[in-house]
């Protein structure tokens, strides 16, 4: 129940009017592409979930050519550095594809979890929390994302206290 009403907050409060996450994610199953779902939206199926307007994946590195021109078929596709994100009209909602090799492993970890509404793949919380320390370690993030990665990794360790064990000193007198 709470996560129907979690997926119609996010509906209601998000303009995606045509479905990105739903076609996004379905062309990937379509073309039996692995994928998983990391950062703040992998961070919401482990606990009380926030809004955000980005939905981050990661694919194989070796596959990720191919997402990258099937979706400029289907979607705005803008490049980044090591990333592309897609989006499709005036959504607000934007769908950040993933292939950095610190992510090796995060897609044969994965299992199903509800996000949003839909039942995709998410890395496991372990990767979940992993990755989000790295971010929050990365000196070429923005300040104000790296806030938030401490904001998450905050909000993992109130539900899970049994990963302070692996959270680096750095980033524990960063956060207390």
């Amino acid at each position: 129940m709470a996560e129907t009403h979690t997926a119609e907050l996010w509906q209601n409060a998000i303009s995606d009017p045509h479905a990105l996450l739903r076609q996004a994610t379905g062309l990937l199953s379509a073309h039996a592409i692995p994928y998983c779902v990391i950062g703040g939206q992998a961070v919401s199926s482990y606990v009380e979930p926030v809004i955000s307007l980005d939905f981050d994946i990661v694919v194989p590195p070796e596959r990720m050519s191919e997402v990258e021109r099937l979706y400029q078929q289907h979607f705005q596709v803008r490049r980044f550095k090591p990333f592309f994100s897609i989006s499709l009209g005036n959504s607000d909602f934007r769908v950040q594809v993933q292939n950095d090799t610190c992510f090796d492993g995060f897609i044969e970890r994965a299992s199903l979890r509800t996000v949003l509404g839909l039942e995709l793949p998410v890395a496991s919380l372990r990767d979940v929390f992993m990755s989000k320390i790295w971010a929050a370690q990365d000196p070429a993030r923005r300040a104000s994302k790296r806030q938030k990665d401490l904001a998450d990794i905050a909000r993992i360790l109130e539900v899970y206290p049994h990963l302070r064990e692996i959270l680096p000193q750095e980033i524990a007198a960063r956060m207390y």
